[in-house]
């Protein structure tokens, strides 16, 4: 019987040790996201990046996306919700990350967009459609283009645009960004400059309504 209560002890120490291991390995990562993200702060946001929201508003969420993602598309509704919620207070600024097969070209159509203020009509599309023009994961822009015919945007300027070396600078100077914030993962979000470092619907309202108390 002593035995048996010296190894359930046993097991316990070493359950306890191990979560708490967890938890200060978890804590360290996460004060060297925010350290790395307050170092690169600059990096952030660029003066071409698609904005959504008032100007003056106090809290900016940042997100790294790439539109062939399905959990990018999951957590549009979330994030329209959360200034739906909180009106004038948030701006939302995205930024590219493509890292499905053939997402690179569709960032450049939603570039294209952005050039004719289409922007977010264009990224609702590509999300409402989204399992049109990708397949296991890999992005079909050809398919996309096809989506697009039944949108206001002008498709051949847009096609022009698509293929600009202005297009392609900005494209891969997000992704520089990204780099940089060591952001390997789409979508990955900022809220007024802090990362979150646990990702989840949760984690992410959390963040954002600290940083809505702290700023009104």
């Amino acid at each position: 019987m002593k035995k048996i209560s010296f190894v359930a002890a046993a097991v316990v120490l070493l359950l306890a040790v191990f979560a708490m291991a967890t938890y200060l390995y978890n804590s360290q990562k996460a004060d060297d996201a925010n350290a790395n993200a307050q170092k690169n702060n600059s990096v952030l946001e660029r003066d071409y990046s698609p904005i959504l929201g008032d100007k003056n508003a106090k809290v900016t969420i940042v997100e790294f996306f790439d539109p062939a993602c399905g959990t990018c598309k999951a957590f549009y509704p979330f994030l329209k919700g959360a200034m739906e919620a909180y009106p004038g207070k948030i701006r939302l600024v995205m930024r590219y990350l493509p890292l499905h097969q053939g997402s690179d070209d569709v960032v450049k159509i939603l570039e294209a967009a952005h050039q004719q203020d289409k922007f977010w009509e264009i990224l609702s599309v590509a999300y409402e459609t989204q399992s049109a023009w990708t397949r296991h994961h890999v992005a079909r822009p050809d398919d996309f283009w096809k989506v697009l015919a039944n949108t206001k945007l002008n498709v051949e300027k847009a096609k022009q645009d698509a293929n600009s070396a202005i297009i392609e600078k900005r494209i891969q100077q997000d992704i520089a960004d990204a780099r940089k914030l060591n952001v390997t993962k789409t979508p990955g979000f900022f809220v007024n400059g802090k990362p979150l470092t646990q990702f989840g619907s949760q984690q992410l309202k959390d963040l954002i309504e600290m940083e809505i108390r702290s700023n009104y």
